[in-house]
C-alpha cells in the first residue's frame, strides 16, 4: 500500500518553483512578495491539505514550551491489555512531565474521528492512538500529522501512514505459540482471529500459518474464522468439535476467546488439553483465574505504554526528526500453563 506523506514547504516550493523562504513568507502573509504570488502559494496550499508545523515553530522561535498534555485514544478501557498500556502511558507521562487526556472510540470510526478532532482543539502536544476496528478510512489521522500535531500508534497501526508505532511482536509471539502446541502433540490448529484490515490479526495469522508450514502441516480453511470475542467462541466453537476431523487445538487472538474456547469444550465433555489444547494471546489476569490456568502470550502492556510517551515526548521536544517514523517493537514471552500439553 502506497503510505502518504504529509505535505511540506519544500514539496510546495518545487511543485511551484519558487524557494522554501519564498513559500514560508507566503503562508505567513508577508508583504516582501507580491500578492499575486502569495494568493498563489496559500491557494496551492489549502488545496493540498497543508498545514503549518505549529509545534515544530514554537520550539524553533519562542521559549514558551508547547502543551504538555498528551492525547491518548483506547479501543476500549475495560480491555485488561489497553488498560495496562495506559497504566504505562500514565506512570511514563507523569515522570516526564506530562499529563494525559483520555477518550475511548468503543471501537467506533466516527468516535475516533470526533475524539482527534476534540484533542485538536484542546491543543494537546500529541496523541498516542490504537485505532477502532472498523477505522477504514484514515483522513482523520492524516490531517493530524499534516497539522503538525505527533501521533503514535500502539497495537493497531494506521497502514496509511508512515507512522511512529509502538507494537508488540505479534508475528513470533504467534509462531512460537503454535509452534509450541504442534511440537506437544497438536495436528489439527484452528486459528481465531480478528479483522484482517488490522496489521495486528495480519501479524498473528501469518506467525500461525508459518508455525505449521516450518512443522510439515498446511492451513485448513475450515479452521481459520474471524472471532475475537468471548461470546463469539462460544457460539462458533461447538460446530468445530463437532466435525469429524476435528481440531485437536485451538490458537486464539486474545485471552478473552481462548476462554470461551476452552469452557465450551468442557461443557462439550472434551478434556483441556488432553483432547482439546488452547493458546490465548495477552496474559490477562483472566488467565490464572480460570480453570485450568491459560497458556498463553505475554504482550507487556505497561511497556508499550512506557515506550509510546517515550517516542511521543522526544517528537515533541524536538529529539526525534518529525519527518522520520519511529518504529519500535516489544517482545512477547510465551506462557506455559494448563490448557496446553
Amino acid at each position: 500500500m502506497n503510505e502518504k506523506q504529509p505535505l511540506t514547504m519544500k514539496d510546495i516550493a518545487a511543485q511551484l518553483g519558487v524557494s522554501v523562504a519564498t513559500v514560508s513568507r507566503a503562508l505567513k502573509n508577508s508583504p516582501n512578495i507580491s500578492k499575486k504570488r502569495r494568493e498563489m502559494i496559500q491557494q496551492y496550499a489549502r488545496e493540498h491539505d497543508y498545514y503549518p508545523n505549529v509545534i515544530a515553530e514554537q520550539l524553533r522561535h519562542s521559549r514558551q514550551k508547547p502543551s504538555q498534555v498528551i492525547g491518548v485514544i483506547l479501543p476500549e478501557i475495560v480491555h485488561f491489555y489497553f488498560a495496562s498500556i495506559l497504566s504505562g502511558i500514565e506512570e511514563e507521562a507523569k515522570e516526564r512531565g506530562y499529563r494525559i487526556m483520555v477518550a475511548q472510540s468503543k471501537e467506533s470510526y466516527d468516535r475516533e474521528v470526533a475524539i482527534c478532532e476534540s484533542f485538536k482543539k484542546n491543543k494537546v502536544c500529541g496523541i498516542i492512538v490504537s485505532q477502532a476496528k472498523d477505522t477504514v478510512q484514515y483522513d482523520h489521522f492524516i490531517k493530524l500529522v499534516n497539522g503538525g500535531i505527533p501521533l503514535v500508534f500502539y497495537d493497531r497501526i494506521c497502514p496509511a501512514l508512515n507512522a511512529n508505532r509502538v507494537v508488540v511482536d505479534d508475528y513470533q509471539g504467534a509462531y512460537k505459540a503454535v509452534s509450541y502446541m504442534i511440537e506437544t502433540g497438536c495436528r489439527r490448529v484452528a486459528f481465531y482471529g480478528s479483522n484482517m484490515n488490522m496489521e495486528i490479526s495480519k501479524n498473528r495469522f501469518n506467525g500461525y500459518k508459518d508455525a505449521l508450514y516450518h512443522h510439515g502441516l498446511k492451513p485448513e480453511e475450515e479452521l481459520i474464522r474471524q472471532c475475537d470475542t468471548r461470546e463469539a467462541a462460544e457460539e462458533l466453537t461447538p460446530s468445530l468439535l463437532r466435525m469429524k476431523n476435528r481440531p485437536d487445538g485451538f490458537f486464539a487472538i486474545n485471552d478473552e476467546t481462548a476462554i470461551g474456547i476452552m469452557y465450551t469444550a468442557k461443557r462439550m465433555g472434551m478434556k483441556v488439553p488432553d483432547e482439546v489444547a488452547v493458546c490465548g494471546f495477552t496474559d490477562s489476569e483472566r488467565a490464572i483465574s480460570c480453570d485450568p490456568m491459560l497458556t498463553t502470550v505475554k504482550q507487556n502492556g505497561q511497556e508499550v505504554g512506557a515506550q509510546a510517551v517515550d517516542v511521543l515526548i522526544n517528537l515533541v521536544e524536538g529529539n526525534l526528526p518529525m519527518d522520520r517514523a519511529e518504529k519500535r517493537m516489544v517482545r512477547t514471552q510465551l506462557v506455559v500453563r494448563g490448557t496446553t500439553r
